[in-house]
């Protein structure tokens, strides 16, 4: 079995730009399943670029309700449907995941029905199941893969969880959107990766006046509920992981910060191997 994360998309925010990355989605290969964490829009896209049938997709995994993370959730079930999926879908999510789902059926209704009538689909709603889970062992899956959920800081949001995927050969944990949250390397600890959100303070001005509405708002949200590159690097030398990969970058798309600059900012505080996440970036674990 090979073992990879692939992350599909790594704009932290809802708002996409010409030539820019797309918002927050990841897949992870481990322990002989295939596991989509986060469907912020372009995931459908992501997963088949991976070379994933979406006939197979099975499990989805949502750390917490922002519209970056959520937005494609309906249309990736739904699209992967219309692709011939015909077998069960689990979806683990915070409080509110099933609301989610059964909105966007609601919202589908009429092309749902149609589509089982006269194309002969399944029908949908039987297809996939909501569980909606808390901080703790979210489910245990076959090849002695587990995976636990820990609650993050990432205010106004209290349902936002990291998530942490242990197989007996691999383990992975994604941060989800948190400012910096010491308990976090505790949860991370013994991990072979961390994937944690990273925001440069430098360009959260520019990111700001790119967007309409309450600037001042935005940035102090932004601010308070986000790390610092520096503070995700510092997570990953006390968590003791030997690689971090930077996710869900603010800003992701401003010409004036390179990779190098994100590098930069966590040379002094980690020791071990840094990786810049960009759309389509592929992370190698052990083959077994």
């Amino acid at each position: 079995m090979s073992n990879k994360v692939v992350l599909m998309g790594v704009k932290g925010g809802p708002a996409i730009r010409p030539n820019g990355p797309m918002p927050t989605s990841s897949l992870i290969e481990i322990a002989g399943r295939s596991c989509v964490v986060d469907c912020g829009l372009g995931v459908s896209k992501g997963l088949v670029q991976t070379g994933l049938s979406l006939k197979s997709l099975d499990l989805i995994f949502i750390t917490h309700l922002h519209s970056d993370h959520i937005l494609e959730l309906g249309g990736l079930i739904h699209t992967a449907w219309t692709s011939g999926l015909a077998t069960p879908v689990h979806v683990y999510g915070p409080k509110g995941i099933g609301a989610v789902w059964e909105g966007f059926l609601s919202s589908l209704a009429f092309d749902i029905d149609l589509r089982i009538d006269d194309e002969g689909r399944p029908d949908l709603r039987g297809l996939v199941t909501i569980t909606e889970y808390d901080e703790g062992i979210v489910a245990n899956l076959p090849n002695g893969l587990v995976v636990r959920a820990l609650r993050v800081d990432h205010p106004p949001i209290l349902d936002c969880f990291a998530l942490r995927f242990d197989s007996p050969d691999w383990s992975v944990c994604f941060s989800a959107d948190t400012a910096y949250f010491p308990p976090l390397a505790d949860f991370a600890r013994g991990c072979d990766l961390l994937i944690h959100e990273a925001m440069l303070e430098a360009g959260v001005d520019r990111l700001v006046a790119r967007t309409t509405g309450d600037g001042a708002k935005l940035k102090a949200h932004i601010v308070r509920a986000h790390s610092e590159a520096r503070d995700a690097a510092k997570i990953a030398q006390t968590a003791g992981v030997p690689r971090l990969a930077l996710h869900h970058l603010v800003p992701a798309d401003d010409p004036e910060i390179t990779a190098d600059h994100w590098r930069a900012a966590c040379a002094d505080a980690f020791s071990g191997e840094i990786i810049i996440g960009y759309d389509g970036c592929v992370i190698e674990g052990p083959n077994s």
